[in-house]
């Protein structure tokens, strides 16, 4: 089966030197699954043919807000609505996971109570899974068409259905601990994240996470509705 990665931001340059950009985590993170993969830097202006290209679209993060004035984001929006209304399976991680929902109807807005960052765990249609989050921005009002399977006290729409098309989530299953270590060494003493946060983050970063079992539902969401 063959992706098309959507990428619409890039890691910082430690976790680039260390790990690589967007695509590469999302290559590693579903490794074994059989897919092949092309990146469209849609941030950069780099687009598809047409949502057609490509079996299935994974649809990335980004230091941007889904609200924002750039370049990329009405076009963004008018793809994502073309896979849609094509059927072909996609599926949104963090920036992703809100621009999708905004495409679709749906509202996003800096959330009144501040950042995430670091390991947050989620109640998936009654099971907890825990894995690494950095986000302030969230999807405030779902649309219509999406369904909540998973949810949190923090994070009211941790991650959204939305029939056999869209699957999407909050949170970063592709960052791993060893990941999340370089983007707290590259971003920790940023002052606009609480030191508190940072610190609770660094606390954390060697607790086991269940980001794997994430990767695999998003694999065989993308797999089990292929066209």
């Amino acid at each position: 089966m063959h992706i098309g990665i959507l990428q619409c931001g890039h890691t910082p340059d430690l976790v680039n030197a260390n790990h690589g950009d967007f695509d590469a985590l999302f290559t590693r993170m579903f490794d074994g699954e059989g897919f092949s993969f092309t990146t469209f830097n849609v941030v950069d202006d780099e687009w598809p043919e047409d949502h057609l290209t490509a079996d299935g679209w994974l649809v990335t993060g980004s230091k941007h807000g889904a609200y924002e004035d750039h370049a990329f984001i009405r076009p963004l929006e008018e793809f994502i609505r073309a896979v849609d209304q094509s059927h072909r399976p996609m599926v949104g991680i963090c920036f992703g996971h809100q621009i999708i929902a905004q495409a679709l109807g749906g509202t996003v807005e800096k959330f009144a109570g501040g950042w995430a960052v670091g390991r947050h765990t989620y109640d998936f249609e009654g099971t907890a899974l825990s894995f690494n989050a950095w986000h302030q921005d969230q999807v405030v009002k779902r649309p219509e068409t999406a369904k909540v399977v998973a949810t949190s006290s923090f994070c009211e729409n941790a991650a959204l259905r939305y029939e056999d098309r869209i699957l999407t989530t909050q949170a970063h299953p592709e960052i791993t601990n060893a990941v999340l270590q370089d983007y707290l060494a590259a971003r920790g003493t940023d002052p606009q994240y609480p030191t508190a946060l940072i610190e609770q983050a660094k606390a954390h970063v060697d607790t086991p996470n269940d980001e794997w079992v994430v990767a695999r539902m998003l694999a065989h969401f993308l797999k089990d509705n292929a066209p």
